[in-house]
């Protein structure tokens, strides 16, 4: 994006505020993914603040050869990863705020929408760690399989593989348990 690219060279330039630019634009995405990485909202939010400072003090060292989001979210994910590594974390189920999760609709319809995603949020949450990971930057954040690759450090096929296990241990877990999701049942 141009405008990232501008917002980078001022940052470079010396305009601290212009990183408020790239703050405002990513803090929402990554919050949401960082949240469902550590299930707890106040870790979350130091995690945040401490990756935006990462990628702050770093972003001399975007080259500008990929996606710029791609490599703000490396940057943040090895931060968390290396904070798992030295706290390991506990994963506690937490309640995400329904106004971020149901469009308010008729009664009926944000009741199932509300109960769709709770099952959807335990069923990711019940993943390893590795899987969890991609199913959140594959499908909340919209990464490609390449730059989830490149982010994780990982070959293109292990990607795809764990997406696949991970998908199908949802889609049997659904299947064991009965539930709303018949688009992973069936494969969707």
């Amino acid at each position: 994006m141009e405008e990232e690219q501008l917002w980078i060279r001022q940052v470079l330039a010396g305009d601290k505020q212009a990183f408020a630019n790239i703050i405002n634009k990513y803090k929402n995405p990554l919050y949401a993914t960082i949240l469902r990485m550590t299930k707890n909202p106040q870790d979350a939010q130091d995690l945040v603040q401490d990756a935006f400072i990462k990628v702050y003090r770093n972003l001399h060292k975007y080259d500008g050869g990929g996606a710029f989001s791609g490599w703000l979210y490396r940057v943040a994910i090895n931060h968390c990863m290396d904070e798992f590594r030295k706290k390991r974390y506990s994963t506690v189920q937490v309640q995400l705020e329904e106004e971020a999760i149901i469009n308010p609709n008729h009664p009926e319809i944000v009741f199932l929408k509300r109960e769709k995603s709770r099952q959807l949020e335990r069923l990711i949450s019940t993943l390893p760690e590795d899987e969890r990971l991609i199913i959140l930057l594959r499908y909340v954040n919209e990464i490609s399989y390449e730059e989830i690759s490149e982010l994780l450090g990982v070959p293109l096929s292990t990607v795809r593989n764990k997406l696949h296990r991970a998908k199908k241990k949802m889609r049997d877990t659904v299947k064991r348990e009965g539930g709303y999701f018949h688009e992973l049942s069936n494969g969707g």
